[in-house]
């Protein structure tokens, strides 16, 4: 029997590499979804039955095509792991309407157009599980978030429809929304002065992923939030 299929998008060094680490482990095949085709290529070598595909969100058409070529490479998708994430920082002085329209685009319409395209697999096969990156930005508004906080709320907003309409198909849809900075490398040398409990640990929000995209229908899960005890809220 071939292997399930999980779908990661937006695959960077930190969660989205946990998260496609994660379900490998556990024995799906996964479709590496970014723009970066060079990066993706390294992951895929590491990893078995991981396949890389260049898929950019804010193209309209890209959806489409790359849930076609996963599908005829690596079978109908069970799981989708949406983690594009796009953060433009500013009050509503400094914002731009370019940089507000493009923080739309990847977390809003990018999601939409993704299920969009996933869902006739889902329908074939029975069921499937769509599992969001969310942000505390989804929740309220802070000063220097106008354009990221209106496009992750909306994002939410979107998912519990989603949620709503799709359960009664056995499609669940998850949201988790992370509070606090991830521990990339980067981030972790920026901010030398704070100790590795500050910081959320991409690992473990890889297993949140996990979880939520198979636990039992009948005890779903529509949101979770994931923090480091040092974070506050």
């Amino acid at each position: 029997m071939s292997k399930p299929v999980c779908v990661v998008i937006g695959v960077g060094p930190g969660n989205g590499t946990a998260i496609a680490r994660k379900f490998t482990d556990q024995g799906y095949a996964v479709a590496l979804c970014a723009r970066t085709q060079a990066r993706l290529n390294r992951l895929a070598e590491e990893l078995p039955d991981a396949a890389a595909f260049v898929y950019d969100v804010t193209d309209p058409g890209a959806a489409g095509r790359v849930f076609a070529d996963i599908e005829q490479s690596m079978g109908a998708v069970s799981i989708v792991a949406y983690n594009a994430g796009s953060g433009t920082w500013g009050n509503v002085d400094e914002v731009t309407v370019d940089s507000f329209q493009s923080t739309w685009e990847v977390n809003t319409r990018g999601l939409l157009l993704a299920v969009k395209a996933v869902l006739p697999q889902m329908r074939k096969r029975g069921g499937g599980s769509i599992v969001i990156t969310g942000a505390t930005a989804a929740l309220r508004g802070g000063l220097m978030s106008t354009a990221f906080a209106s496009a992750k709320a909306a994002q939410r907003n979107l998912a519990q429809s989603l949620a709503k309409q799709l359960g009664p198909e056995k499609i669940h849809v998850g949201y988790v929304v992370l509070d606090g900075m991830v521990d990339l490398e980067k981030t972790m040398t920026n901010m030398a002065d704070k100790p590795l409990d500050f910081f959320l640990s991409a690992e473990q929000i890889a297993e949140a992923f996990y979880y939520l995209a198979t636990q039992p229908e009948r005890a779903w899960t529509f949101e979770i939030d994931l923090r480091p005890y040092a974070e506050k809220w």
